[in-house]
């Protein structure tokens, strides 16, 4: 009764979970990060200014403001958030051009009105008097070159009076009193086009409250000027510019000013200048100055056929995952098939109702938690053979029973699987903490793969499996089942098994070899560390013709960069990498490369500055330190101290193993990489487990025998397992390095190094040290006692108990 009640609960479980994530993943949209819909990413940071310090509640301000900016600019759906103290992510869906972007959201847009009290010949002389321009009804101004960044020449008294270059006469300043009002009193500000005089673009400002009582101050106090004295004027200042500097006209009453509370800006925009402007106007002034230390543009044909690419690599490694598992274990292979299928639905529903992010290392998160969630179910359907196999099983006159080998199996493949997921979501969260950008993505849909993983194996596969093995098709055929029979690995194993453990010293010696040759890789050759973790920038463009690299290289070397490395990304693309660079020198870069390749479009742009480069080395160091560590306490305290440092010992090695191979290919490394080598750390940890699992349990059953025999009966039990846990990560690993596209192509080749030489540090590594340190330090008594079993407690004198 127990047990159908458990079934129950199961069935339940499952069908609610099935049933919430198809009506999410039918009803709520993906959330697409960048790098696959298209548009930029700019990280700016707030500085400290003389008379603001630029913390957390400075740079919320700053927030705010850039949050009505970009709304001025119409972008759809953008996306701000703090990160950190001081940091802001913006991102731009749609926009382009990163230099407009970084142009508009970026200035600090201090906007101040101010009293002319003389023009100069330059930033401190005086010189003769001169007036600007008239106008009717609200002030205007003549012609100026709005809209330009940069600081002018000029000078500022610490009162705020100042002295400014004349937009209406170039080579002469004009003196300008102190700030007689700020744009906090600008109440709106919009772009129109006067159609009926033809002054073109300009800026319609109104004022709120007392700020307008003190334009009509101000503007009152230069119409008591007369005609031709530059005290007539007023200045409108936009970070440190003067952008107008209108003349009152002669119907304007001394001492009353322009009432009504509004203006008008003018001076020769264009279209966009005049939108950017009242977008900054209307947004505010930045309390604190920004710098943008991080930039990135994916062109919107990248994202596609980034989503087209991994797409197609998850389909083509899910259906030889599938195709493998079936020919291998028949009907269960079927069964855990169609529960991979509805954990791809569990995945993708969780991600979108927790409203994540999905970008392309996402992607090939999802991807690679497929053969985690193959592991699982692997784990499972060996320990039910094995269960299967065992003397006894069989009743006379009747057939084996199916169930009970099967739901030993889910019950003691529980603790290898548990820990071994564990291990993968120390590894994810890391990533979360410490990535930045898509990379964070990766961390997310690796942490929620491994847990939808574990429901499609340990409660769905569970739930069919229990379904079919109850029919009496299935029950007459028990070699339908897939659990009747060892396979030919394990039967050969059975007949001839391993003695590894023998030769222990000499595989440890071959591992140190190869651990020699991985290190005077990175002696020799060095890592090629990528613009994330030295600072610089790396453009990618397509060109409509073929692209010659020697000719690319030769032709921005003459454009004047001639440490650039340039580099050809398939038939018709070429990536540029420079140091920290502007957007001009780009440019310049770009003109030269059409020169030899035709017109070139920009795919991809990344920008990196050289504070942040620094810091997230450091931060890649500390990710991967903190792994060792936590992977070493975690099984510290789920096994004995020398299996834990057996396994880091192991992980150490396979980490150092991929990054001597990168070193010699001359690959990047890279925030991508730095995700695959974390998830190298999770799946070593988590083949090793498994094996040491199954040692300590051989050693609890048999507590005096020899510790050599007892680890190759561990090995020799549990390599069916690894070989077919293996064979559906290289399959889907496979698919990601040959379709997923060049972005995910060295993220491929590192997890396919990870998984092999993982495999092999297991039985050649982790086992033999474990060994050697047993050896050194022996079992306690309690360390291999049975779960649950207790110390006999010592007999008190006299106690009358009969022994």
């Amino acid at each position: 009764m127990s047990s159908r009640r458990a079934t129950l609960w199961r069935a339940l479980l499952a069908l609610a979970v099935v049933g919430v994530s198809l009506y999410v993943a039918l009803t709520t949209p993906a959330r697409l990060g960048l790098d696959l819909r298209g548009g930029t990413r700019i990280v700016l940071e707030t500085q400290d200014s003389p008379e603001v310090r630029a913390d957390a509640a400075a740079t919320d301000r700053a927030l705010e403001v850039l949050r009505r900016r970009v709304d001025g600019l119409g972008v759809a759906e953008p996306s701000l958030a703090r990160s950190g103290e001081r940091r802001i992510v913006v991102e731009l869906p749609g926009v382009q051009d990163p230099r407009k972007a970084a142009e508009v959201i970026g200035r600090t847009a201090q906007l101040t009105f101010h009293a002319v009290t003389a023009t100069a010949d330059g930033p401190t002389a005086e010189g003769p008097t001169a007036g600007g321009p008239t106008a009717d009804g609200p002030a205007t101004g003549g012609p100026t070159a709005s809209g330009a960044t940069g600081s002018p020449a000029g000078t500022r008294a610490a009162d705020g009076s100042r002295s400014l270059p004349d937009p209406d006469a170039p080579g002469r300043h004009l003196r300008l009193a102190p700030p007689a009002l700020t744009g906090d009193g600008v109440k709106g500000a919009e772009a129109v086009l006067d159609t009926r005089t033809g002054r073109g673009w300009s800026i319609d400002l109104s004022f709120r409250g007392s700020a307008a009582d003190a334009w009509a101050k101000l503007t009152g106090d230069a119409a008591c000027a007369g005609p031709g004295d530059p005290a007539r004027r007023v200045a409108i200042v936009l970070d440190e510019r003067i952008i107008s500097a209108p003349g009152i006209q002669d119907s304007v009453a001394c001492g009353h000013g322009i009432a009504g509370g509004s203006t008008q800006i003018t001076g020769g925009f264009s279209a966009d200048e005049a939108r950017d402007l009242a977008a900054l106007v209307e947004g505010g002034a930045l309390p604190v100055p920004v710098k943008a230390i991080e930039q990135s543009t994916v062109g919107p044909s990248l994202g596609a056929e980034a989503i087209r690419a991994s797409a197609l690599a998850a389909v083509a490694g899910l259906l030889c995952t599938a195709v493998f598992i079936i020919a291998v274990y028949r009907l269960l292979g079927v069964l855990a098939t169609v529960a991979l299928a509805l954990y791809g639905l569990i995945s993708y529903a969780a991600v979108v109702a927790l409203g994540a992010t999905l970008t392309l290392p996402g992607l090939a998160g999802f991807v690679l938690a497929i053969g985690i969630a193959v592991d699982a179910n692997v784990l499972v359907f060996e320990r039910a053979r094995e269960e299967y196999a065992k003397p006894g099983a069989r009743v006379a006159g009747r057939e084996r029973d199916l169930q009970r080998p099967l739901r030993t199996g889910f019950t003691k493949a529980w603790s290898a699987v548990a820990d071994s997921n564990v291990t993968t979501l120390l590894a994810a969260g890391l990533l979360f903490a410490f990535a930045t950008g898509p990379v964070k993505g990766f961390g997310v849909t690796l942490s929620i793969g491994v847990l939808a993983s574990m429901v499609s194996a340990m409660v769905i596969t569970r739930l069919l499996a229990e379904w079919a093995f109850r029919r009496p098709f299935v029950t007459r055929r028990p070699g339908l089942t897939g659990i009747a029979t060892t396979g030919r690995l394990r039967a050969r194993l059975t007949r001839r098994p391993p003695r590894l453990m023998r030769h222990r010293r000499r595989w440890l010696g071959v591992c140190a070899g190869l651990l020699l040759l991985a290190l005077s890789g990175i002696g020799v050759r060095g890592l090629d560390f990528g613009v994330e973790f030295t600072g610089g920038r790396v453009v990618q463009y397509t060109a409509a013709q073929h692209v010659d690299a020697d000719a690319a290289r030769a032709a921005v070397v003459r454009a004047g960069f001639p440490q650039a490395v340039v580099q050809s990304t398939g038939d018709a693309g070429v990536s540029v990498r420079t140091k920290e660079t502007g957007d001009d020198r780009q440019q310049q870069i770009r003109e030269a490369l059409t020169t030899v390749t035709g017109e070139v479009s920009v795919e991809r742009d990344d920008l990196i500055g050289p504070s942040l480069g620094s810091e997230l080395r450091t931060y890649a160091v500390i990710a991967l330190a903190l792994a060792v560590a936590a992977q070493l306490l975690y099984l510290t305290l789920r096994f004995r101290w020398t299996y834990a440092a057996a396994a880091v010992t192991a992980m150490t090695q396979d980490v150092l193993l991929v990054l001597g191979l990168f070193a010699w290919l001359g690959k990047p490394v890279d925030s991508v990489f730095l995700a695959a080598l974390l998830t190298v750390v999770g799946y070593s940890v988590n083949d090793t487990v498994v094996v040491l699992d199954r040692l300590r349990e051989l050693r609890r059953a048999h507590r005096t025998a020899d510790g050599a025999h007892l680890a190759d009966r561990a090995v020799a039990q549990t390599l069916p397992r690894t070989v077919n846990t293996g064979m559906g990560a290289l399959f889907v690993l496979t698919a990601l390095a040959c379709l997923g596209g060049d972005s995910l192509t060295d993220f491929s080749v590192a997890l396919l190094a990870g998984v092999l030489v993982g495999t092999g540090s297991t039985v050649f590594t982790a086992m033999p040290v474990t060994l050697l340190l047993q050896e050194r330090f022996p079992d306690r008594p309690q360390d291999t006692a049975p779960p649950g079993v207790r110390r006999a407690a010592r007999p008190r004198e006299h106690s009358g108990a009969v022994v």
